[in-house]
């Protein structure tokens, strides 16, 4: 019998809409989740504002989403993956596992996987904001006893910002810098004060992300107003952009001492962006992208249920699905919201 569920789904630049969808009959591999929870996502903003993310536009209706938590509904039945009724986090990534990158294990890097919720390929993969979720067992990590469902929709953004901060080196008793405090960018000082960064020195535009960056371990923290002219004053050992603007960049850049190391994590909205490329190489630094993470996931959700990673203070809004609307409305004002959670 069809099994209808609601969804999330954007039809283009302005165009957001709940839709009644009826439930795919489940391959043997497969699971449905009951989704509890689904964070807002920069991606999922600039597909509603712009139908596209970067070189990812949309071309057709498309679910969005892929910062979920839930639980198992209905389990596999190969009998692989959890049991029904197990609380999971969902891993939205699908890499192909044969191509080279894959051998090498950065399937990060897969330049044919498949992403909850995006545009890259055609048809597009739909996302997972919606109320039940066909998925492969194996992208289902289980929560562990104790850890909210509620936190589980955070482990996916906490991943992007592990694996970041593991693409910076050993970060023990350096001095870093963060430009750009979003959700991103506070689960990166929340990852740097965990992995042991002796200083952790974090900018962005508005004071509210920056408090939140304070509660997570940011040792000191400023204003892009109070920076203008000082930047080069930080000297850090490591400077990590999550802003993904032009500016951002140029901040990152000239916060570096001589030698230093940058890592890109934010994704700009296009791909050619102004570059300090004269200060990378007067100062010769090094440079490293950051895209999305793989394995990460595991110990993320470890470290969250343990306690020694903090990510709660990061939420900061929550709206039932009937008020995607307002949601996505206060996630685009970086001033008065931090990461805001859709409930299913």
């Amino acid at each position: 019998m069809p099994r209808p569920y609601l969804a999330l789904v954007t039809h283009g630049a302005g165009d957001l809409r709940i839709e009644e969808r009826v439930l795919p009959e489940p391959a043997a591999h497969e699971a449905v989740v009951a989704v509890g929870y689904g964070g807002i996502c920069g991606s999922d903003l600039h597909y509603v504002s712009h139908g596209a993310v970067g070189e990812s536009v949309l071309r057709g209706p498309m679910v969005l989403g892929h910062e979920v938590s839930g639980h198992v509904e209905v389990p596999a039945a190969d009998g692989s993956g959890p049991a029904r009724g197990t609380p999971v986090t969902v891993h939205p990534a699908t890499p192909c596992g044969t191509c080279p990158q894959c051998a090498a294990g950065r399937r990060n890097l897969c330049p044919t996987a498949g992403y909850l919720g995006s545009a890259a390929r055609f048809p597009h993969t739909d996302g997972a904001f919606a109320q039940r979720h066909v998925v492969a067992a194996e992208r289902l990590l289980p929560l562990p006893a104790g850890l909210p469902v509620r936190t589980g929709a955070l482990a996916e953004p906490a991943s992007v910002a592990w694996h970041a901060v593991s693409r910076a080196g050993d970060v023990t008793g350096r001095r870093v810098f963060v430009a750009g405090a979003g959700p991103i960018g506070a689960l990166v000082v929340a990852v740097l004060h965990r992995a042991g960064a002796d200083e952790i020195v974090v900018s962005d535009l508005h004071e509210r992300p920056l408090r939140i960056a304070r509660e997570l371990g940011a040792t000191e923290t400023r204003t892009a107003a109070d920076l203008e002219g000082r930047v080069d004053e930080v000297g850090a050992d490591i400077a990590i952009d999550s802003s993904g603007t032009a500016p951002g960049m140029a901040t990152a850049v000239r916060a570096l001492r001589r030698g230093g190391h940058l890592v890109l994590l934010g994704l700009p909205p296009r791909a050619e962006q102004p570059f300090l490329a004269g200060l990378v190489v007067t100062r010769e630094l090094t440079v490293a992208g950051s895209l999305r993470f793989d394995t990460e996931l595991a110990d993320v959700v470890a470290a969250l249920a343990d306690g020694s990673l903090r990510a709660d203070p990061v939420i900061s809004h929550e709206f039932p699905l009937a008020d995607a609307e307002t949601a996505f409305a206060l996630a685009r004002d970086s001033a008065a919201s931090g990461k805001v959670l859709l409930t299913f």
